[in-house]
């Protein structure tokens, strides 16, 4: 019983290894996609959505079994839970990229250069955040996944970036403005990826500490632990 159940535990890894592939490798060419306006690479990116959500039903179903069957505790009980809702978290990674990829049409009607724009950077940012949740998962690191969720506020300040560009770009070309805020759009979902990824790196830690951080709440609560120790150790500033 113990070793089917180890058995299942590690088919349902190699899923969801699978799937935050799949959903890595949407990111990509939907970034792609849209700085090359390559209509062809976009149609793949809807494409393959389809394995991605197929694939997001066949974790849930097998997550929902072994519960059924096996009623895992303390941390198989954990892992089982963390993988239901990054396995949700990743689906939706897949959509986003799709939504990046829908913008490869508007944008090919917009004249000028864009390389002002730097998604290129926010998606690196974006997918280096999804890459190290998820090797965060497989080493069962909670340091890196922490390093995660300090990362997201990087994007956020670039997604805020990206916003005042387009606005001013607006001001100067308002008959492109259509066009402008599907590059908004863009931005919107590279940061919405982010939040995702930071998601993930918040499960993850649940899952090997047992601590829930989201809303900032473990990196708070680290925050104060360390400015404790600070103050211990310098009692002049305490007093």
């Amino acid at each position: 019983m113990v070793r089917h159940f180890e058995r299942e535990i590690d088919i349902l890894k190699k899923k969801v290894l699978t799937l935050c592939g799949m959903v890595e490798e949407a990111v990509f060419k939907a970034v792609k996609a849209v700085e090359t306006r390559d209509a062809l690479l976009a149609e793949r990116v809807r494409e393959a959505d389809r394995e991605v959500d197929n694939m997001e039903v066949e974790i849930e179903e097998d997550c929902l079994k072994i519960l059924a069957l096996h009623q895992p505790v303390a941390i198989d009980l954990r892992f089982l839970v963390a993988v239901l809702k990054l396995n949700n978290d990743l689906e939706r990674i897949g959509d986003l990229a799709v939504n990046i990829a829908h913008r490869v049409r508007p944008l090919a009607e917009l004249r000028g250069s864009t390389e002002f724009f730097d998604f290129q950077g926010m998606a690196e940012k974006a997918k280096r955040m999804l890459r190290n949740c998820i090797e965060a998962l497989v080493n069962m690191d909670a340091a890196l996944a922490r390093e995660v969720c300090a990362s997201d506020d990087e994007v956020d300040d670039m997604n805020r970036q990206m916003y005042q560009k387009i606005h001013a770009a607006i001001k100067q070309n308002p008959q492109q403005s259509e066009q402008l805020l599907q590059l908004f759009a863009v931005s919107r979902n590279l940061e919405r990826i982010a939040d995702h990824a930071t998601n993930i790196a918040e499960d993850v830690i649940y899952m090997i500490q047992g601590e829930i951080v989201r809303h900032g709440r473990g990196i708070q609560a680290e925050a104060d632990s360390k400015a404790q120790i600070g103050l211990a150790a310098r009692p002049e500033i305490a007093s």
